[in-house]
């Protein structure tokens, strides 16, 4: 390809590395080791899988370039559609790894979603992700006060970054306009949403439970039962989270139910569900958070 053909240079590695050889799950597990800065357990808590399970997918994803000769080589430009889904996703898991306290990985995965749109204007998806990613970070500042996890609901929306929340709308606009109606242009949807003055709970309800019936994925189908909860009724949001037994490893699952839990009354399994969130949680924000209910709910059962 000619040299002009990529805007950026990490973005044409990451196409490089994913090769539709491997299975899309492998290909986004390597190029976040080799290319992303992500570490092994990091990338596992991605895919909600154990440390030693990625690293023997990892090693076996390594073997199998070597024994099939896969080459490390730019794909044409033709090829790149072939690509672009493992692609996007090493995108996103970068960027939340960014979002979860690395902010310099968050950054470079918006310049990495920049370069993108530059490169593939007319992909919905590409813009979906950009505007996902634009929508998310524009919270950033607000997301902690004196080292202390702030919830969206308490945070001072006069730190949130407008000009990227107008450039985020622009991106979903130009998607829509173009059909999307993939995995990111919803969460975009989503994301902009929560960046109105008052959220729209059904309507957020109604995106989730497209995008669940797209993904299959459990992680969205619990946002689906948070989403439910404050449009619903609490009962229903925890009836849904409770057919999720799949994320028992997953902090945020413990931490959802307990919320719901606590606003219930139900305090003797809210403090249950808070342990084991703040048993499964890594980030010290999110873990002094986690306490902090959990020191509350003692404080209320005493009085």
């Amino acid at each position: 390809m000619e040299e002009s053909a990529f805007p950026d240079e990490r973005l044409e590695l990451n196409f490089t590395c994913c090769h539709p050889a491997l299975a899309t799950d492998l290909q986004v597990a390597l190029t976040l080791r080799t290319l992303g800065g992500l570490k092994t357990d990091e990338i596992a808590r991605a895919f909600l899988v154990s440390e030693a399970t990625m690293a023997q997918r990892l090693v076996r994803a390594k073997r199998k370039i070597k024994a099939a000769g896969i080459p490390f080589r730019i794909p044409p430009a033709h090829l790149l559609p072939d690509r672009l889904i493992a692609v996007l996703a090493v995108v996103y898991l970068i960027f939340n790894e960014g979002y979860d306290g690395r902010g310099e990985l968050a950054a470079e995965a918006i310049r990495l979603g920049s370069s993108l749109v530059e490169l593939m204007p007319d992909e919905p998806e590409v813009l979906g992700l950009f505007a996902l990613m634009l929508l998310n970070d524009s919270r950033s500042a607000a997301r902690f006060r004196e080292g202390e996890f702030v919830l969206l609901a308490d945070q001072d929306r006069t730190l949130w970054n407008q000009a990227q929340i107008e450039t985020g709308r622009a991106a979903l606009g130009r998607a829509t306009a173009l059909r999307g109606r993939g995995p990111y242009v919803l969460q975009a949807a989503i994301a902009l949403l929560h960046a109105e003055d008052t959220r729209d709970w059904s309507q957020i309800a109604a995106l989730y439970t497209e995008l669940a019936q797209l993904t299959g994925s459990p992680v969205i189908e619990l946002n689906r039962a948070v989403a439910v909860a404050e449009a619903e009724g609490l009962e229903v949001g925890l009836q849904a989270m409770d057919e999720l037994s799949e994320l028992d490893s997953y902090h945020y699952f413990h931490a959802a139910r307990a919320d719901l839990l606590r606003r219930l009354d139900r305090r003797a399994e809210a403090r249950a569900a808070y342990t084991r969130a703040l048993e499964l949680a890594h980030s010290e924000p999110e873990r002094r958070f986690l306490t902090a209910r959990l020191v509350a709910l003692q404080a209320a059962a005493g009085r």
